[in-house]
Order: C-alpha cells, then sequence, then structure tokens
C-alpha cells in the first residue's frame, strides 16, 4: 500500500468501528439481539482489514528506501490500526452484553446515561476521524472536552448502579459495559493525538 491507501484504509477502520459502536449501543439499549449478533460478527471483518494494514505496513518498515519522515508516518500508522483494533473489540463486547437480555434491567436513568454516553462516544469518534482524515490537531481539543463529558457520564453511571440496581450479576455486567464506553473514549482521544505526530514523506 502506498500512502493514499493506508490513509483510505485506516479511515475505513475508523468508519467500521464508528457504525460498530453507535450499533451496538442501539441494541443494548433495544434488546435487539439480532443486531447484535451482526455486529460480534462484524468484528471479524475488523480484525481483518486490520491484519492486512499491519502487513502491509509492516513490510514497508523494514525496506530501507523509505524517509525518515516517511517511517515515522508508518510507525503511527501501525500504532494507530491498534488503537482502532481494539476500539472494535470494545463495541464487539458491548455487543455481547445485549445478548445477555441486561436491558430490561435499566433503569429509566440509567438507560438514559447509557444513550448519552453513546452519543458522546460517536461524536468523539467522528471528530478523531476527521482529525485523522484532515490532520487538523485543532479537533484534538474537541475531543479531549467530549471524553470529560463522558468520563462525567460514567461516574454518574456507577452512582446510579450504586444506588438503584438490585441484581448484582446485572450490575456487574452494566458496570463493565461503562467501561468499555470510558475507554472507548480514551481511545478515540488517543487517535486524535497521533496526529501530532504525523508528517509529510
Amino acid at each position: 500500500m502506498d500512502r493514499e491507501e493506508l490513509d483510505k484504509g485506516v479511515i475505513e477502520l475508523f468508519a467500521m468501528v464508528g457504525d460498530s459502536f453507535a450499533g451496538a449501543t442501539e441494541a443494548l439499549l433495544s434488546g435487539d439481539k439480532v443486531s447484535a449478533r451482526s455486529i460480534v460478527s462484524r468484528d471479524l471483518e475488523v480484525d481483518h482489514l486490520y491484519r492486512e494494514i499491519e502487513t502491509s505496513v509492516t513490510a514497508d518498515i523494514i525496506e530501507s528506501d523509505h524517509s525518515p519522515e516517511y517511517r515515522r508516518y508508518l510507525i503511527v500508522v501501525l500504532r494507530m490500526i491498534s488503537e482502532l483494533e481494539r476500539s472494535g473489540d470494545l463495541a464487539e463486547h458491548i455487543a455481547r452484553r445485549a445478548l445477555l437480555g441486561i436491558s430490561e434491567e435499566l433503569t429509566p436513568r440509567c438507560r438514559g446515561i447509557i444513550d448519552q454516553m453513546g452519543d458522546v462516544g460517536v461524536t468523539m469518534w467522528r471528530k478523531a476521524t476527521d482529525t485523522f482524515a484532515d490532520r487538523d490537531s485543532k479537533l484534538i481539543s474537541v475531543v479531549e472536552a467530549l471524553d470529560d463529558e463522558l468520563d462525567d457520564l460514567h461516574v454518574a453511571f456507577a452512582s446510579e448502579l450504586v444506588g438503584c440496581m438490585q441484581n448484582v450479576a446485572v450490575a456487574m455486567e452494566l458496570a463493565l459495559v461503562a467501561r468499555f464506553y470510558e475507554r472507548f473514549g480514551d481511545h478515540a482521544v488517543n487517535l486524535s493525538r497521533s496526529v501530532r505526530s504525523l508528517s509529510g514523506p
């Protein structure tokens, strides 16, 4: 892959993971197990594209005729696709919790907070994608501010679980779900910050 192809591949990974994340939230809140299974299966496609890009980038890095700047670009891309793959795993983890049918146990406030976390996470992901696609480092601060909002929602969700959730097993699964959202936001921040390390060949 040349640089243009690599950029397209990374943006495609962004899109696939973003779609899975949004779909996982919807499946969790609606209890749609068909959609949840589709998202779980889609993670295999994310993994396939990740391995394809990883193989190409690794081969390029060991080539001796690349400039130092281009090698740095390749290393950044290699780190980014690893973050993207792990972010896809988080979307899959949320979808797997939807398969457990725990949406029926959600209090109205828990449901509302998850909906908000999903919306903030999707917005963060779109901004992180734009940060990479447009090489726009000004958007990093936007993603970071949204991450603070997501962290606050995570805390509010934990408080709601402690105060209102009677079923301990379900509470533990929901605590994990909230953690998945929080980690997804962290990946979005890390990915957007990676743009600072990118430079032309």
